[in-house]
């Protein structure tokens, strides 16, 4: 089984410098190219101070001056907020200037937040139609001579300008939830993309038994991957495996508030929680992180991880936005490189 390493630039006070952010990040991303994880994935979303990803292409770019060998992928891309040729072409700069590197993960979105502000008009339960149109049209475009008429684009005969450095361009990463979503990806010869989010075993069991669903119905397809995205967290102390705990308890607080779209918002930040308002928040709670999320001792996620293996993950995916401080995201990571991937080949 593959790692790779999900982050974003995330920013809940006013206090926090962004170039401090942004350097931060590419630490990071630097401890986990050199601890061995295979890609580095990061997101979209617009004028959000929670997650910091405008283009994701940018960062990614960026990465690959600093980088030698590891893939650099979108996690997501947001596909309604994209025309198809503005997208297989920057896609493809990405990756020549990668020199192939570039792994192009694609979604619907989730926060009304930014389709009320750049969603032309859809909103976030239409979206799945223009994730099903725009995935067909950029691996058009790559190929090139590529006339569209859909519900959303229409456009006359166009070739992505550049094409891609990777052979039929890079590969493309469906992030799905329900069936139809992992049908859709096995149709148009894409990868899986999951995450049980706040959730726990039972929702990575079930998303799992879609995916191999689907490899079942579509069997004349090659089977691809699937990668796993979990919150995850390395300490050696109750002490600090409980301060984990706490801290993606108040990501996904904020996470809920944001996909509630409800709370005042200013200068991009949304008006913080209080503690006793996180409290009563019962699904988010850190008792059910610690139980949910991959939270633990190092020999408590060797095994957690060894499960997820044992389903038939291809890849584990670190998510390592968690509202905690720099030193402890650094701390847990460099634990989790080395005292739990040296126990996987």
């Amino acid at each position: 089984m593959d790692f790779s390493f999900f982050a974003h630039m995330e920013r809940i006070d006013k206090n926090q410098c962004q170039k401090q952010l942004y350097e931060e990040y590419i630490e990071l991303c630097l401890i986990a190219e050199k601890g061995g994880f295979t890609t580095i994935w990061t997101g979209e979303h617009h004028g959000m101070n929670f997650t910091i990803a405008p283009n994701p292409f940018t960062n990614l770019v960026d990465l690959s001056h600093r980088t030698k060998n590891v893939r650099l992928g979108t996690a997501t891309i947001v596909a309604p907020f994209w025309h198809p040729i503005k997208l297989a072409g920057e896609a493809a700069m990405a990756d020549l200037i990668t020199q192939g590197r570039l792994q192009l993960g694609i979604a619907r979105g989730a926060y009304s937040f930014e389709y009320e502000r750049v969603g032309c008009g859809i909103d976030a339960y239409g979206a799945s139609g223009a994730l099903r149109e725009i995935v067909p049209a950029v691996q058009g475009l790559w190929q090139g001579n590529y006339a569209h008429d859909g519900d959303k684009w229409s456009f006359p005969k166009t070739t992505s300008s550049p094409k891609p450095f990777q052979d039929n361009g890079p590969p493309i990463w469906i992030a799905a939830r329900d069936q139809s979503s992992h049908d859709f990806a096995l149709e148009n010869d894409c990868n899986v993309q999951v995450t049980p989010l706040w959730l726990g075993d039972e929702e990575v069991i079930s998303l799992i038994a879609r995916f191999n669903q689907a490899c079942e119905t579509h069997s004349d397809k090659p089977r691809p991957k699937i990668m796993l995205l979990r919150h995850t967290f390395v300490g050696e102390t109750e002490e600090e495996i409980l301060q984990g705990a706490k801290d993606i308890s108040r990501f996904y607080c904020y996470f809920g508030a944001w996909f509630k779209n409800e709370r005042p918002i200013d200068q991009g930040l949304i008006e913080p929680l209080s503690e006793e308002e996180m409290a009563k928040i019962e699904m988010y709670s850190p008792e059910n992180m610690r139980k949910n999320s991959i939270i633990g001792t190092p020999e408590e996620v060797v095994r957690r991880v060894k499960d997820c293996e044992a389903l038939g993950y291809d890849e584990y995916s670190y998510w390592i936005d968690s509202s905690m401080s720099f030193d402890n995201k650094k701390r847990s990571l460099e634990l989790f490189i080395e005292k739990v991937m040296p126990e996987f080949n």
